[in-house]
Formats: structure tokens, C-alpha cells, sequence
């Protein structure tokens, strides 16, 4: 039988923004934290590099927000990148008040007023502003931020529960907008729960799964921004998708990403032969954005007609990469490479979607008591190209900044009632699940080829119309059939490849990570790619 629950705050998502809100909302809340898997499936935990912050004494609030403007190609909001980079030096205070283990710097002198923790540089950034714990920093503070959760009794974590829809009054045929909690599939019993709340937040991170390689978990999906364009709010700059420069190549290495903090102490990219080749292509060589290096190799190896190409840090020390490497050192190793001695074999593949469904910097939505937050969201901040370690940063600020606003609507919100359940009377089990996993692979497959690094006219234009038939496809058999976990990413998946390709296709310059051979200039005037929904009420 399936379930009615009530919370005063739904989350869905339990990454770094969906617990860092939690934990900052008040301890009366009853709050649920879902995650469609296992909870630590989420980008979060596989994060490398670290956390991008105004911390040492001889950086500053301006150069920070410069570099990431710069990196933006001309299109970052700049209010959104000062009040992050403003709010950085408390959201890492705040994680180390929450236990996150950063690695220390075992030259500083704190008596003298230094910064106790060792600071990395990362692409695009002009100083050491990247706080880290080793190379797990994701696995760091996501396990710390668990164990807090787990400590609130007012936290339920759920496992195993897929968000299938928002709950609006649009959709239930009353008057008004608001969000009232979101039917959610339980995976341990089959049943379709119905989960009302007084507000409700998408902190389900990005859609880079959209593309055949990605660094990505097997969860990002785009479930948030699916989910909140069917109820109403506008997405924007989806076209923006950022392809990590250096993920492993090798046949049994599934999503493995080599971090950027590699080339930040020093690896060069070398071709087959061991020439270096970013000199040529940009002045900041190795540091340049991952834009640009992203491109670079894409065209070497389409130029040498080889498969990869090679990150080398070997003419470092054994013992600095065993010390600031571990995590890196240890997975090369099980697939034979030894990284003090051996070049790394590395291609681009997608990491981050830089658009999502538009905010502000308290995270509200288009739709009230709808909050969207971390990857899920376009607050502005990335631009054209999001600068390395910003958006973890991004998530705990306006992870926070929601909490806030959350806290100071209490008073003026009830707990919505009598919300209809789902209704599963009209279909039936599937017997043809070959449709799913064939629509899913020729998805993703088209993404690569026709939207990928590099675009033009007539990729988009072949792009646009598969996917609409696959729309057409899906919609039929969601329609029909009992919802599974396959089927919903599926459909989050195939409209949120829609919206990259619609964004794309109205774009007509190339900007950042949008490159198109129709249009290699950039146009004087940088303008945000928004789309609106059919539903939208203005």
C-alpha cells in the first residue's frame, strides 16, 4: 500500500547542498532527505579537488570573483559571483565546525596568524585558494555531514526513493502555484508515496548521465530540473555543459575522474609521443579553463586520430604524490598504472551542467515553496563555464542561504492536506523493459556525437529531432506502464535533453563550453539562453 507522509521540508537530494540545508534549518523541522540509491551515490562523495574560498591573507574577495568572471566567458552574473565568493570564508568555517578533516599545512604558523590548512590552485584560479582533504575531499565532507544528519533527530534520511513529480495546485486543479510536496517512488516496496510539505527543495544535482561519457554517478539524471520545468519555472543556459578535461582511459575504469588539483601541483598533458601541446593553444598552458583544455584535447586527438592523451606528473617526487595523491595514486594502481613512474591515459568527458532551473541567492524557484539549490540549479554563478572547486561552494552558500529563508516563512505557511494519492489504477507491469535500455543508449549516444564539445547547425538539428521522437516514445510507455527507477530517469533524461538542444540551437556565437563550428565568434553583447515553460503564468 502506498504511503501519505507529511514534513515541513522535503528534500530531494542528499548531497552537499541537500545537507548542508538541512543541517542549517531549525532542529523543531521534521525534515526528509531522500536519495534515489544508496546515499552516498551522488556526485558529492566522488568530488576530488576541494572547496574554492577567499581563506589566505594574501588573496581577496576581488581577485576571487575576477578569476571566475573571467572564466565565465563574459556571462556570469556578477552580484551572484560576489555574494558567493562574499558568504565562502563562513561556509568553510562552518564546515570545519561540522568536523570536515581538511588537510593541514604543516608549514604554517598559525601563532603568527597564517592559515592552518594547505591551499591548492586549480585551473583559471591566480592564487592557492582550493581547501582540500587530500584528494577525497567529497568523500570528507559528505561523510561528515552524514554523520551530523544522523545525529538530528528531526532528519528522517531515506533511502532508495525516487522523485517521480512535483505536487503543485496547478496540477491538482486549484487556484495558485505553490508546491506542495512531490509523489516519490519507494523502491523497497514498489508503492508510489505522496509526500506533502510546506516547502519543498530540488537538490539533485546535474544531467551529465545526458552524454555516453561522463565522470558522473549513475543518478545524475537531471530529475530536478525535469521535475520543476513540468511545474512551472523557467530553465536557463542549459546549452553550457562542462566537459572535464582528464578522466581515465582505461576499459575497466567506469567514471573515474583525474583531479584538477593534478595540474594545479605541476602534471603537464603530453601526446603520444610526449610533446606537450596546451603552450599552443593557450598562455596559461595546463591552468587554463577547463573549457579550453577540454577543446585542445578533443582536437589533438581528432587531429592524431588517437584515443587519448597523457596527464604526467611522474617528474614529481615518489613521496609528494603518495602524500597529496593517495586516493589518485592507489585507484591508478589497480589498473596498472603507476602514476610516480607512468604517464596518465586521459579523455575529455561530460562533469557539470553549468545551467538549471533559474534563482536567486535565497534559492526560491518560480514556483512558491519550490527551492532549487547545487547543480540543480542557475544562480548565475558559473556563466559560460564554471571555474574549477566553485561549485561545491556554491552548494554550501546557497544551501545555507535557503535554510535562512526557509526559517523566516514559518509563521506564514501551513502543512498542506488531503493531497490526492497516485493513481496506478490505468497501467500495468512491463514486459518490454529492451525499450528503456534501447532508447536510454541511442539517447545518450546522439547527445555525444551531436552536442557534445564540439557543435554545428546540422548536428543540433538531427539532435532535436531524435529526441523529440524519443519524447513521443517515452511519454507512450510512462502513460502505460508501472513507473520504475529506469523509466523516470529515462524521461528526466530525454527532457532534459530537449532543453540542452533548444538552449543550444539559440545560441548562434560560441561561448565557453558552447562551441559551434557555424558560429566560432562571440557576439558583442552576452545574453543568458532562457526557456519558458508552456505552464509559465506570467
Amino acid at each position: 500500500m502506498s504511503q501519505q507522509l507529511q514534513h515541513d521540508v522535503l528534500v530531494i537530494g542528499s548531497g552537499a547542498a541537500g545537507l548542508s540545508l538541512a543541517l542549517n534549518l531549525p532542529g523543531h523541522l521534521r525534515i526528509a532527505v531522500l536519495s534515489k540509491g544508496d546515499l552516498a551515490n551522488g556526485s558529492t562523495f566522488w568530488a576530488q579537488g576541494g572547496v574554492a574560498a577567499v581563506l589566505d591573507d594574501t588573496d581577496t574577495v576581488q581577485s576571487h570573483v575576477e578569476d571566475t568572471l573571467n572564466a565565465g566567458g563574459g556571462l556570469c552574473h556578477e552580484d551572484a559571483v560576489r555574494f558567493t565568493v562574499e558568504h565562502s570564508r563562513e561556509s568553510i568555517q562552518w564546515l570545519i565546525d561540522q568536523g570536515v578533516p581538511f588537510t593541514r599545512d604543516e608549514h604554517a604558523s598559525v601563532d603568527d596568524g597564517g592559515f592552518e590548512f594547505h591551499l591548492t590552485r586549480e585551473g583559471g584560479h591566480s592564487h592557492r585558494r582550493i581547501i582540500h582533504a587530500a584528494d577525497a575531499t567529497g568523500a570528507a565532507i559528505f561523510t561528515t555531514l552524514l554523520a551530523q544528519a544522523r545525529q538530528r533527530p528531526n532528519i528522517e534520511l531515506l533511502e532508495q526513493r525516487v522523485a517521480v513529480d512535483l505536487i503543485t495546485e496547478r496540477r491538482l486543479g486549484l487556484d495558485g502555484d505553490r508546491c506542495l510536496g512531490a509523489y516519490v517512488l519507494n523502491r523497497n516496496t514498489g508503492e508510489v508515496d505522496t509526500y506533502g510539505a510546506r516547502f519543498t527543495v530540488l537538490a539533485t544535482g546535474g544531467a551529465a548521465k545526458v552524454y555516453l561519457y561522463t565522470s558522473n554517478p549513475d543518478g545524475a539524471c537531471g530529475d530536478g530540473i525535469a521535475m520543476a520545468w513540468r511545474a512551472g519555472c523557467r530553465v536557463a543556459n542549459l546549452e553550457f555543459n562542462q566537459f572535464h578535461p582528464t578522466c581515465l582511459y582505461h576499459p575497466q575504469a567506469k567514471s573515474f575522474l583525474i583531479t584538477e588539483a593534478l595540474r594545479g601541483e605541476g602534471a603537464l598533458l603530453r601526446l603520444p609521443n610526449g610533446e606537450r601541446f596546451m603552450p599552443r593553444f593557450d598562455p596559461r598552458e595546463e591552468l587554463a579553463p577547463r573549457d579550453i583544455v577540454a577543446r585542445a584535447i578533443d582536437h589533438e586527438m581528432k587531429r592524431l586520430g588517437v584515443d587519448c592523451v597523457y596527464l604526467d606528473i611522474s617528474h614529481k617526487s615518489e613521496d609528494f604524490i603518495k602524500n597529496h595523491f593517495p586516493t589518485m595514486y592507489e585507484r591508478c594502481l589497480t589498473f596498472g598504472i603507476d602514476i610516480t613512474r607512468q604517464p596518465i591515459p586521459v579523455v575529455p568527458a561530460a562533469h557539470y551542467t553549468c545551467g538549471g532551473v533559474m534563482v536567486d541567492d535565497c534559492g526560491h524557484t518560480d514556483v512558491p515553496g519550490l527551492y532549487a539549490i547545487g547543480e540543480t540549479s542557475f544562480t548565475g554563478l558559473h556563466g559560460a563555464n564554471r571555474m574549477a572547486s566553485n561549485s561545491l561552494l556554491e552548494c554550501f552558500v546557497y544551501g545555507r542561504a535557503a535554510a535562512t529563508d526557509i526559517e523566516a516563512q514559518l509563521d506564514q505557511v501551513s502543512m498542506p492536506r488531503d493531497l490526492p494519492c497516485w493513481d496506478a489504477s490505468q497501467v500495468t507491469d512491463s514486459d518490454e523493459d529492451v525499450i528503456i535500455a534501447h532508447n536510454w543508449d541511442e539517447l545518450r549516444r546522439f547527445m555525444w556525437d551531436y552536442v557534445g564539445i564540439v557543435r554545428t547547425n546540422k548536428r543540433l538539428q538531427r539532435a532535436e529531432h531524435r529526441v523529440r521522437l524519443l519524447l513521443d516514445e517515452i511519454d507512450e510507455f510512462y502513460s502505460n506502464y508501472k513507473v520504475s527507477r529506469d523509466l523516470i530517469e529515462l524521461r528526466n533524461l530525454a527532457q532534459v535533453a530537449e532543453l540542452m538542444i533548444r538552449c543550444a540551437m539559440q545560441r548562434k556565437e560560441s561561448r565557453g563550453l558552447h562551441y559551434t563550428l557555424d558560429y566560432p565568434g562571440m557576439l558583442a553583447e552576452a545574453r543568458d539562453t532562457i526557456l519558458q515553460p508552456p505552464t509559465y503564468a506570467d
